[in-house]
């Protein structure tokens, strides 16, 4: 069973005793499913108490690089982007400035892979946007926004690509977009322009054409982008 060297009673103990841990699963090659030594163990060879390695354990398990099984002990967890994804939203989104910060990695982020897309796309998920987009045409036509077709049509395009990590990031920067207060104001001024935004994309990608449908993505980002600049303006004025 791997062990671990004791360590001095710092004064950021909790901190120490997570390093400490990593430190073990990375030194003795650790993988998925394989388990920690017992609590006990584990305190006694670090010089400390139980408490504390148990808060470290809980503190692993919340990034997901731990999983504890109740009555049995704590075991190493696949990688995943999942706990990081699921936190961010509570970090970001606070002011217009956070959103404008991650508008600009998402445009980045799907411009660069749309050229994936068109050559992964197929006939059934032009299908699926087509319904998409059309549920978006039916609201504009009403002057009413659509968030939920938008944020599926978002989801839909790139999923295409199979990547759990790249939808799982669209979904996050989503949700932080979302935490901006006014988001009516951004959606509601022009939703027939938003549409046309979205059917110029699935069109561009739907014939094939990768540039085109490039272009459009960025014009649409750089609409957004000034409507939350334009937002952001106003809001400072009316601080001042």
């Amino acid at each position: 069973m791997p062990r671990l060297r004791a360590i001095d009673r710092p004064p950021s103990l909790h901190h120490t005793v997570q390093a400490a841990l990593k430190q073990l699963i990375a030194e003795h090659g650790l993988r998925a499913g394989d388990p920690l030594p017992p609590e006990s163990s584990l305190a006694q060879q670090l010089g400390i108490g139980r408490n504390s390695v148990r808060e470290g354990v809980k503190a692993l398990e919340s990034l997901g690089v731990l999983e504890v099984r109740r009555g049995v002990g704590a075991f190493v967890k696949a990688f995943t982007l999942g706990p990081l994804l699921e936190n961010l939203p509570l970090a970001y989104g606070e002011g217009l400035r956070d959103v404008q910060d991650v508008l600009q990695i998402r445009k980045a982020l799907e411009t660069s892979l749309i050229d994936d897309v068109v050559a992964a796309i197929t006939p059934e998920h032009i299908a699926q946007l087509r319904g998409i987009v059309a549920a978006m045409g039916v609201k504009a036509s009403q002057g009413l926004a659509f968030p939920d077709e938008d944020r599926a049509f978002h989801r839909a395009l790139f999923a295409t690509l199979e990547n759990t990590m790249l939808l799982g990031l669209i979904e996050t920067f989503w949700r932080i977009f979302y935490k901006v207060s006014g988001w009516s104001d951004l959606q509601t001024h022009d939703p027939m322009a938003t549409y046309r935004d979205h059917l110029a994309i699935l069109d561009a990608v739907a014939a094939g054409d990768a540039k085109a449908a490039r272009r459009q993505l960025d014009r649409h980002y750089i609409g957004v982008a000034s409507r939350l600049e334009q937002r952001r303006r106003a809001l400072d004025g009316e601080a001042n």
